[in-house]
Order: C-alpha cells, then structure tokens, then sequence
C-alpha cells in the first residue's frame, strides 16, 4: 500500500516527463529524408541486380542450348567477380578525389565507408548502387561473344572491365571528370554504362571471330536461330522491369518527385521502340519478327536512359521510336556488311542505341525538365557538340582498351575455345555438364 501511494505521488512528475523523451527521438525531417533517400536508392539497386537475370534469360534464349550452362557461369561471375573488383579498386577509380579531371585516386576498398556516421553509413548505400551499374556494363559484353569464349579468359575480362575501364568512363562523366566539367549529360548512362559495354563487345566480337557455320566463302551469313525465344521474351520483360530502378534510381533520392516523369519517359521509349522495331521488320523482311520486337524495347530503353531526366514523353517517344529502328538497320549491317558475329545484337542495342540515346539529348533536353535545352528547344550547338564529344571520346577509350585487353588475353590464354568444342557445345567441356540433361533427339531409319 505504501509502495502504491509513493508512485501516486510521482505520477504526475513522470508523466510531464514523458514527452521530453519522446520527443528527443523524434525523427526530424532532415532524419526522415535520409532514410527515404536511402531505402529508395537500396531499392532501386536491387531492381538493377534483378537485370542481371534479365540479361541471363534473353542471352540464353538467343543462343543454343548447348551452351546455356556457360552463359548462365558468365553473367554470374561477371556480378560476382565484378563485386569484388569494383569494391577494391573500380569503385575509387570512379569516384575518388580527381586526378587531372581523368580518374580517381582516393576510396579505394570502400575507405569511404563509415558505419559511425551517417556520410559513412551513405557511401555503402552508394557504393551498392553504383557496383549493380558496373555489373551491367561488364555483362553486356557476354552475349557478343557467346558460344565461343574460354571461360577462364572471359574471367580475366571481367575483372579488368569492372576494375579499371567502365570505372575510368564513370570518373569522366559523374565523378566529377572532364567530361563532368563541360557540361555532358548522360543521366543514368546510356553512354557511361551501355555503350561501354557495347564498344567493349565490339573489340571481343571482332578479336574473337564468328562462330563456326556463321558466315560462307561467298560471305553470305548464316542465320543460328536462339533455342528458346520465350526465355528471351522473360528476360526482355525482367530488363524491363529493373530499368525502373536503373533511371528513377539514379536521382539517389526518394525525395526527388521527379522519379515519376523518369519512370514515365522510361516507359515510353520502351514502347515506342518495341512498336518501331516490330513495324520496321515488318516493312523489311514482310514479318513481324520477336526477336527484332524484343531487341527493339532494349533499343529504346538504352537510348532513354541518358535523358530520361531531361526529355519530354513526347520526345521520349520519339528517341525511343528511332532507337527501335536503328537497332534493326544495325544489327543488320553489323551481320551481313561488317561479318562480325554478334549473337544477341549487344553491340547494336547498348553501344549504337546508346550513343543515339546521348546525342538526343543534345537535341531534346527541355529546361522544363532538367534545366537544359537542347538544340531543338532553343538551345543552341553547344549541349550536342558536348555529348559528341563525350560520345567519341568514350568509344576510343574504351574499344581501344578493350581491345588491347582482349588481344593480350588472346596471346596469353588464348581466348576461342576449339572447333570440336563449339561444335559439343560449351557446356560439356568447360563446365563438365548440360542444361538440359536428359533431353535427346532420337532420329529412326
């Protein structure tokens, strides 16, 4: 009884207390801005790891199903490999403090990273965000060279790639580099990520050598059809769905409202390419062929992706609907006039449609949108002679150096499996197993 009477007593004390606590750990708004910002951007990160299983699925579809199992060891090693070489050394080289405007000399090992502050506990944030890009860029180049690569020399690639090529790209336009200074735009990368990749794919592709049966002596080309088209149609659905996160997740910021017009613009492109690609074929070959129409929503994907900040719908439709056509004509050319074996058409879809995507920029940014007109808005030469240059700058780096990359491989490892290993198929003697095991094709006389 007494001991009730004495917390009777203090009651009231307690309760004028009680706000004062509660109050001291009430978010604020500064707090409640960086947990939105962070969750949005960890979000949008993982939308972007779910691509790779995208890029896995339209790979695999496209190219037979002997060497389904060596396609799916490639892009996971390009995210596993890549992880860890981003994390040492691509990740510093990209974003470190600036070494004449050209790359980064500082956060090596993630340095930056401090989970006792709240700048600390951002750089892991970011750091995640930017490594599922880095794994992008190096995976693009698997499909241009499918069905005929060492498997331990495409390893050796994708450390380089992920360690020191895409990471040097990345320093010039959003590491605060050259390109960074004059004024480049290349909002979520068309350029930065995707015609890295592709001008990569490029220097393999051509370094490497066609497939066997791919082209005859009267340099007519041979059409390999895919093994299964709806794998691919999965995969196309699954990039789809994680460029959501790939462009609104490159504000960094839940806060920014602006994710929504990205989300609009992304989605756009993507139709419109898909439906230019379809009818384009159409005109063309008299079929409205999948997997043009599939390669033709990545086209105008990867051409949005540098201005998805800075465009109109409207215009979105417009450079998506032309990428959508490009990567018809181009894949095209590339076969039959070039003779360079791009099974999936990566050099076509991320190196072409993204240097497309990041002259349209120059040509259809809206100040209403990002800040910035482009030339048809009033802007003058200026924006489109600085993309140019960006764009052209990117390609000598980056097909000049992968291109010595792969010829060092090539004289060291060696870098094409041999003919009675194509023909087997890569997935017998290189991983010692089949995709579809149990599955044989019987034939009587």
């Amino acid at each position: 009884m007494k001991l009730f009477k004495k917390i009777l007593k203090i009651f009231p004390v307690m309760m004028l207390c009680l706000p004062a606590v509660l109050w001291a750990d009430e978010p604020t708004a500064s707090s409640n801005a960086v947990a939105i910002n962070t969750m949005w951007t960890l979000l949008a990160a993982f939308l972007v790891f779910f691509m790779q299983a995208g890029f896995a699925m339209v790979e695999t579809g496209f190219t037979r199903a002997k060497n389904a199992c060596n396609i799916m060891m490639k892009n996971l090693m390009d995210f596993s490999v890549g992880s860890i070489a981003y994390w040492a050394i691509g990740f510093g080289i990209m974003f470190g403090a600036s070494a004449f405007g050209l790359f980064g000399k500082t956060g090596f090992f993630l340095s930056t990273g401090d989970p006792s502050t709240q700048e600390g506990l951002w750089q892991f944030t970011f750091w995640m965000f930017q490594t599922v890009f880095a794994a992008t860029a190096a995976t693009i180049v698997s499909g241009a060279m499918a069905e005929r690569t060492k498997f331990k020399s495409y390893l050796a690639y994708s450390v380089f790639i992920t360690a020191l090529i895409y990471p040097v790209v990345g320093h010039w336009i959003w590491g605060g580099g050259w390109l960074s200074s004059k004024g480049m735009i290349d909002f979520a990368g068309s350029t930065v990520v995707h015609s890295v990749g592709g001008w990569a794919a490029l220097a393999g592709a051509i370094l490497l050598g066609p497939r066997l049966g791919k082209y005859n002596r009267d340099g007519s080309s041979n059409a390999i059809p895919g093994h299964n088209i709806p794998l691919a149609a999965l995969g196309v659905f699954i990039l789809w769905f994680g460029w959501f996160g790939f462009n609104a997740g490159s504000t960094t910021a839940g806060t920014d409202l602006s994710i929504a017009v990205i989300a609009v613009t992304t989605n756009l492109a993507a139709a419109a390419g898909s439906i230019a690609a379809m009818v384009t074929v159409w005109i063309k070959y008299g079929k409205p062929d999948i997997s043009m129409s599939l390669n033709g929503a990545l086209a105008g994907l990867v051409a949005i992706t540098a201005g998805c900040a800075n465009v109109s719908p409207f215009s979105a439709i417009i450079i998506g609907a032309i990428g959508g056509s490009l990567v018809v004509f181009s894949v095209d050319f590339i076969d039959k006039k070039l003779h360079i074996d791009d099974p999936v058409g990566a050099v076509s879809v991320h190196g072409v449609c993204g240097a497309w995507g990041t002259l349209a920029v120059g040509l259809f940014a809206e100040s209403a949108y990002g800040g910035t007109n482009g030339f048809l808005h009033g802007g003058g030469t200026s924006l489109f002679m600085t993309q140019l240059t960006g764009v052209l700058s990117v390609f000598a780096w980056v097909f000049g150096s992968a291109f010595l990359l792969f010829l060092i491989i090539r004289k060291v490892m060696g870098l094409r499996v041999t003919e009675q290993e194509q023909l087997k198929g890569l997935d017998i003697d290189e991983h010692g197993m089949e995709a579809y095991s149990g599955f044989q094709i019987f034939t009587t006389e």
